[in-house]
């Protein structure tokens, strides 16, 4: 009998720390927590979880994007608006953003297919189109300044600079996006499969999604005002 109480309080103990099985909940239910559902099966993972977030956050962004347009279209009415040109670097701009979704999109294709080698080539292509993106951002700024072109000339001069930073922004946690899907896969085990064929389909999205807006800015700055 003692060392059957003995045998009872130390699986107990052991449990606690959780060196053993976790303890049932209230009313023989698994605890809360810790990947573990209320009949004591741990959580599946769930592609649908992250599709929906990654929905919600896209929604949030184009909302932002369409309010600066509607504030951008009222605001050219007015008498301080001052026509611009448009860099010329906004044409290569939308030429490289368009290919890297199409390099993208030939990644996600490499990956159904299981092969790693031409998945992780050709993330790593978009993601060097995603910084030459930037780069030509950048030289627009420097085409703007060499027009005399700045901030706070004017309203048009601030939207120019606020659509394109806004929009690098999200650019740069696109990229950030990319590197983690270059580095994090190892291993073309299932759950691993699962879980990187989940994560590539919501970083695409948000990549096409991206490029869509950049698209829309430059028709808006190009053509409108």
């Amino acid at each position: 009998m003692a060392t059957t109480v003995t045998s009872t309080k130390s699986a107990t103990k052991d449990a606690r720390v959780g060196g053993g099985p976790k303890p049932p909940g209230p009313n023989g239910k698994g605890p809360r927590g810790n990947g573990w559902h209320g009949d004591g099966k741990r959580r599946g993972f769930s592609p649908a979880a992250y599709r929906i977030t990654m929905w919600v956050v896209l929604a949030a962004v184009v909302m932002m994007f369409a309010a600066l347009s509607g504030t951008y279209i009222f605001l050219s009415l007015g008498d301080q608006w001052r026509p611009i040109s448009a860099p010329r670097m906004f044409f290569l701009s939308t030429v490289v953003i368009l290919i890297s979704s199409v390099t993208f999109e030939v990644a996600r294709q490499r990956l159904k297919l299981e092969n790693v080698t031409g998945y992780k080539r050709w993330l790593v292509v978009t993601l060097m189109l995603g910084l030459g993106f930037l780069t030509t951002q950048w030289l627009a700024w420097k085409e703007l300044r060499s027009q005399g072109v700045y901030l706070a000339s004017n309203p048009h001069s601030s939207f120019f600079y606020l659509f394109t930073g806004v929009h690098g922004v999200h650019i740069i946690g696109g990229i950030l996006a990319l590197l983690f899907l270059v580095f994090r896969f190892r291993t073309h085990g299932q759950l691993n499969a699962t879980r990187t064929n989940a994560s590539t389909e919501v970083v695409s999205r948000y990549w096409h999604v991206m490029d869509g807006l950049w698209i829309w800015l430059f028709l808006l700055l190009s053509v409108w005002g």
